[in-house]
């Protein structure tokens, strides 16, 4: 090619260069675009739109990447000055978060928070974030988290509640904390872990509670030794928020020394605070509070040990709640099955203290039990539990929302729950003896603990009792061949122990086992169809005024002959005489089953309505 023609060729590329459009719009996938628009430095380690668009504007893009602390004194001294809009304090705060996260540290994490409040609240209620603006939403998010990481601490990173003098960018905040904040009923609160950086597994559904706070979750102790007042477990992880509430910003933001003070806020759901003039809901991470408490938690574990083993050495039967008690809220009991601990109703319980409805209006109690005990003897000791419980926790009976009682169980739980709902008469002990009480020969301890189990009425402060997956006949598999050679190898509690031991020695006037007493029935014999036990519960009615409810699981959801949820055929879990029955599509363990859970909402819902 000529010298004139490469020349040609030159010219011409550089005049079709000239008349591509130097601006485009480029189609992409919808996901990528919503990416880029919700893009944030909490999310993505990059800036927002609108505080890349705020540093263009102030031609400072390029030297953020190069000096982000000149930057930010810089722009902090022209908002003193009075240079910036009030809306600028989204950009800086989101600004001084990036700092943070990139070696800047603890006083930009602060300066994010604070640039944030004042953003948030300013004294002029003509300065308030649009309702709409993504800024407000932004600037919620970069209060917490720069909060929370503001005051983590050590190599575990647990947030430290305290008082004292923090470095700002500018200056220094004075924190007042009142350490007092820290008790929670007759408990104290401690081991503070940031739930924003936890992440759920195991649940199928995690509720947030959004608004301003940092949200943890706290260790609870008692502060008196055996002094509890109230069922709070002791291996409970609570929600708390914590609050850093700054005084004054306005008139003092252009000073080096600022004052604050830091609050704890336990509890959730309908907590708020006032903020200069506004009710502010706290942001709150119940499920993931719930997800710590049961991670690695022992009860998992103990199910099939409790199942074997009964208290040969201490007393695990036991009622525990999840918060302190409220009067006026009332109790919902949850009771397990066989084999099975209280950490089977975390989707349940998670469903129903998340419902806005519900939360506050009842308190959820956990009733855990070894499972390999005779039903009768398990029966007794959740009759004592709830019986000492409102003792305990309303001896003047002032609280008429403790008399209101909802208990719920699951298989084995539901002939636990029934026993708390009918009267016994005569008839369990005569399956046992053909001898009165009084005229056998026993000691008094052995005779008070057969008086209690075999004799009872209904319990008058249960109202209402829902029945899930409950063998009311007994449960096949409980009759089958292999479910009694395990039986044998469960070991009885002390106490049930002691009073075979006295029973045998009126051998003749036993009924069980024939003639005779071979060995401790467990609660696979009392489920076994035909047995005596199994079939004196069934056969006794619901104490009028209480309202009862059965779910009842198939695994085909089809009511047909021989239809069952692998231990319990519908024949047997039906029984009459009850408000509402609802057949789910589901295996034994019903209690996670979205129609079950929805179930039991209605019924709660029913309950509060009710007179």
């Amino acid at each position: 090619m000529t010298t004139r023609g490469c020349v040609a060729l030159v010219t011409l590329a550089v005049l079709v260069g000239g008349c591509a459009a130097p601006i485009r719009a480029v189609r992409v996938d919808p996901k990528r675009a919503n990416r880029v628009t919700l893009r944030t430095a909490l999310n993505s380690g990059e800036l927002s739109q609108h505080t890349q668009n705020f540093i263009f504007e102030h031609d400072l893009a390029e030297r953020f990447t190069e000096d982000p602390a000149g930057v930010l004194h810089e722009l902090h001294a022209s908002f003193v000055a009075g240079h910036e809009l009030h809306e600028s304090l989204a950009a800086l705060s989101e600004l001084c978060f990036h700092h943070a996260e990139r070696g800047g540290g603890r006083p930009y994490y602060l300066a994010a928070s604070m640039y944030a409040w004042e953003y948030l609240f300013p004294n002029d209620p003509k300065l308030r974030p649009d309702r709409f603006s993504p800024r407000l939403r932004l600037a919620c998010d970069l209060y917490n988290r720069g909060l929370t990481a503001a005051l983590k601490e050590g190599n575990r990173g647990d947030v430290m509640l305290k008082g004292g003098r923090f470095a700002l960018p500018f200056g220094t905040v004075d924190v007042t904390f009142d350490p007092s904040t820290l008790h929670w009923s007759t408990h104290e609160l401690e081991g503070f872990a940031p739930l924003d950086e936890v992440e759920v597994k195991g649940l199928p559904t995690v509720h947030r509670w959004p608004g301003i706070g940092a949200p943890l979750a706290a260790r609870v102790k008692t502060r008196v030794a055996g002094k509890t007042g109230d069922l709070l477990g002791q291996r409970i992880r609570v929600p708390v928020t914590a609050l850093l509430r700054f005084h004054d910003l306005s008139d003092d933001v252009s000073g080096e020394r600022l004052y604050a003070t830091l609050e704890v806020h336990p509890g959730y759901g309908d907590r708020k605070v006032a903020i200069e003039g506004q009710e502010v809901p706290l942001e709150a991470e119940p499920t993931a509070a719930l997800a710590l408490t049961l991670s690695d938690a022992p009860v998992w574990s103990s199910e099939f040990r409790g199942f074997f083993h009964g208290a040969l050495l201490e007393d695990r039967t036991r009622l525990v709640a999840v918060t302190p008690y409220y009067p006026g809220s009332i109790p919902v009991v949850f009771v397990h099955g066989t084999a099975s601990s209280v950490g089977r109703w975390a989707e349940l319980y998670n469903e129903l203290d998340n419902d806005p409805r519900l939360h506050g209006k009842y308190q959820f109690w956990f009733f855990s039990y070894e499972t390999g005990n005779p039903i009768a003897y398990s029966a007794m000791r959740l009759r004592q539990s709830l019986r000492a419980a409102i003792e305990l926790l309303d001896p003047e009976g002032n609280d008429p929302a403790l008399r209101r009682m909802v208990l719920i169980g699951h298989s084995q739980g539901g002939l636990l729950v029934k026993a708390m709902v009918i009267d016994s008469g005569g008839d369990f002990w005569a399956n046992v003896s053909s001898k009165s009480l009084a005229d056998l020969s026993l000691s008094d301890r052995t005779r008070e603990l057969l008086q209690q189990a075999f004799f009872f009425s209904a319990e008058p402060f249960v109202r209402r009792v829902i029945f899930l997956s409950t063998p009311q006949h007994g449960s096949y598999v409980a009759g089958s061949w292999i479910a009694h050679q395990i039986s044998r190898l469960v070991r009885a509690p002390i106490d049930v122990t002691r009073v075979v031991s006295d029973l045998l020695v009126d051998r003749a006037a036993l009924k069980l086992q024939g003639a005779s007493l071979t060995r401790i029935p467990s609660s696979i014999d009392n489920m076994t169809p035909g047995n005596p036990w199994i079939q004196t519960m069934a056969a006794k009615p619901i104490a009028p005024g209480v309202r009862a409810h059965s779910i009842i699981a198939i695994t085909d959801g089809k009511i047909v002959p021989g239809a069952n949820d692998g231990v319990v055929a519908y024949e047997s879990a039906h029984i009459d005489g009850v408000e509402s029955e609802l057949v789910v599509t589901s295996g034994h363990s019903c209690q996670t089953n979205p129609y079950t859970i929805n179930e039991v909402r209605r019924i709660l819902l029913e309950h509060l309505r009710a007179p």
